[in-house]
């Protein structure tokens, strides 16, 4: 029954996708693809594998315009850093390289099979394939895995990535994690066993339908115990992927080779078929769009857009529009609202905020409507749980003076206030998002100063509350993608008052609402993807009652891929380019 119901998740939100794709608006023909022989065309990479080929060789040249948050995968929480991860670092589970609705279903990775569930749906026992090694030549076993998840619990040490595992496997017991574990051999963690080297067992304290997604997710990554390293195993991470890691720079370049002790006869998934993989990085985003153009570059790995002079080439060349995709991604953007900085611990300057911003101006900043289409909530159409609910007319694409002015007066602030907006410095769509907010706001006495901050240090900037409040970030600009394909994925981390970390925070606008966390809890316990669904229905009706974002757009982003590129599949899972399924067709 679990099993049939992940699997009815994954056709429903595909089955949005498949509705929205063309509702978003914006680009026209978003519902090309590619013909029968593979054959690239504009978003042939959402239905199809383009340009399939088993060519080994060659190196893939990723470019992007932000360094990754992290290499750990425990702690890395980024997008395109998942996407990598794929490379070099194997879970448990993982989602197949395939379009649609294939993609989206979970697949045995590190594991031999899918689980055996029993004990009512709390008792979940995997068993490891054989013949599993680090890059080190080191066997991997279910201790190995064991002491991956464990790691997940050091946040003091290891903060950052999602807190999942720890969430629903702590228990109460407070296991502080294996640099405290008081156990001999750092195996302390009393809801996993792992009773021999193949075998390992999680024990819930309920039932959860989310929980095999946990477990494709980077905090199922094995980690060797005798080479971590704690918060400097981020540097040089062992490999359980066809790839390892030979350098880092940060800021700068990351160089992946392949990794002597992978065996492809353990690995379902990946076809390893380039011999290395060079990612730059670089701040100018325009150069970056040069670049792919001109072909030095096979993709951009942010995978969240082109620049506008770049989009407004492709979009007049049938040549190069051949070679994009532009599908909704599962991302929202959005200007979270914190109700912990004053005056935005008050629901009507709150409100004042949302509508006094002009969803058109929002969009454009975006790209317009190429961008994607102007959200009116916070959950993004191709989640089961969406629907058009819209308390400030947002659809409308206006700012709403008279409507702003009047809950201006009744949050006490008639003739307007003055608070910071922050915005990533190597985003320029966050740049200009919030240059037009500032614009709209100011038309209602709402003075903005923005506030650019080095983007690869979200986590400790506008992810620790700490500093929010110090630097009076009352807006943040921001983007989110579900962490896994259900509603839970998406919107727990926003808005579930339990997940306010202290560093590593998603929940930006900070509230704590009981009533929120107590449907969280409830659509966990869900067995029906469809009674969940309903649950964050009302959640997200309430998250936008009490104003807590200003959804911006439900994403979509114009990305370019060059020609070379074999095995090109657009993963709905992580909402972007497969980077595991790349080759090339030169060979260079």
């Amino acid at each position: 029954m679990i099993i049939r119901n992940r699997a009815l998740a994954a056709v429903a939100v595909v089955g949005a996708v498949a509705l929205t794709a063309s509702a978003c608006g914006g680009s026209k023909g978003t519902g090309s693809s590619s013909d029968a022989a593979g054959k690239s065309s504009f978003n042939a990479a959402v239905t199809s594998i383009v340009n399939p080929s088993a060519k080994k060789g060659g190196t893939l040249q990723f470019w992007a315009n932000q360094d990754v948050d992290s290499l750990d995968p425990t702690r890395a929480y980024y997008a395109f850093a998942w996407d990598l991860q794929r490379l070099y670092a194997r879970t448990l589970l993982t989602y197949p390289s395939q379009p649609g609705t294939a993609g989206l279903q979970l697949s045995p990775d590190l594991a031999s099979a899918m689980p055996t569930i029993s004990n009512g749906g709390k008792t979940y026992t995997f068993k490891l394939r054989t013949g599993l090694k680090f890059s080190d030549g080191a066997p991997l076993t279910s201790k190995d895995v064991k002491y991956g998840i464990e790691r997940d619990f050091a946040q003091d040490v290891l903060p950052g990535g999602p807190v999942y595992l720890q969430q629903i496997l702590d228990q109460g017991q407070k296991y502080p994690g294996p640099y405290k574990d008081t156990d001999p051999n750092k195996m302390g963690l009393k809801s996993v066993q792992t009773p021999d080297p193949q075998t390992i067992v999680f024990n819930l304290a309920s039932p959860n339908s989310d929980f095999e997604y946990y477990l494709a997710m980077g905090a199922s990554t094995p980690v060797e115990a005798a080479k971590d390293t704690g918060a400097n195993y981020q540097k040089a991470p062992l490999a359980t992927g066809p790839y390892m890691i030979q350098s880092y720079t940060p800021n700068q370049a990351i160089k992946f080779v392949r990794n002597p002790n992978w065996d492809p006869s353990t690995d379902p998934i990946r076809k390893a078929l380039p011999d290395a993989i060079d990612v730059t990085i670089t701040t100018n985003a325009d150069d970056l769009d040069s670049r792919l153009l001109a072909g030095t570059a096979d993709l951009d790995i942010g995978q969240v857009g082109v620049q506008t002079a770049a989009q407004a080439k492709i979009l007049t060349n049938p040549q190069l529009k051949a070679n994009t995709d532009d599908a909704p991604n599962g991302f929202i953007r959005y200007i979270a609202m914190d109700t912990k900085v004053a005056p935005f611990n008050n629901v009507h300057c709150r409100k004042a905020v949302e509508y006094a911003a002009n969803p058109t101006d929002l969009q454009t900043a975006r790209g317009g409507p190429t961008a994607g289409a102007i959200a009116t909530n916070m959950l993004p159409p191709n989640i089961l749980g969406h629907d058009s609910y819209d308390p400030y007319n947002l659809a409308a694409g206006k700012a709403q003076v008279d409507k702003a002015k009047q809950e201006l007066a009744l949050c006490g602030q008639p003739n307007g206030f003055s608070t910071t907006i922050a915005a990533r410095n190597n985003k320029p769509k966050e740049v200009k998002t919030a240059e037009a907010l500032q614009a709209s706001l100011k038309a209602v006495g709402i003075n903005l100063t923005i506030d650019q901050y080095d983007g690869a240090q979200s986590s400790s900037v506008i992810g620790a509350p700490s500093v929010v409040h110090k630097k009076g970030y009352g807006l943040m600009v921001f983007g989110w993608g579900a962490d896994y394909p259900t509603a839970s994925g998406f919107l727990s981390m926003l808005v579930d008052g339990r997940q306010i970390l202290a560093d590593g925070n998603n929940n930006l606008s900070e509230i704590n609402d009981p009533q929120i966390n107590s449907l969280i809890d409830k659509a966990a316990a869900e067995t029906d993807p469809k009674a969940a669904a309903a649950d964050y229905t009302q959640i997200n009706h309430m998250v936008m009652d009490q104003a807590l974002y200003v959804p911006v757009v439900y994403d979509q982003a114009l990305n370019y891929r060059n020609p070379r590129l074999t095995n090109v599949v657009f993963l709905q899972a992580l909402g972007m380019i497969d980077f595991a399924a790349l080759g090339t067709s030169d060979g260079k």
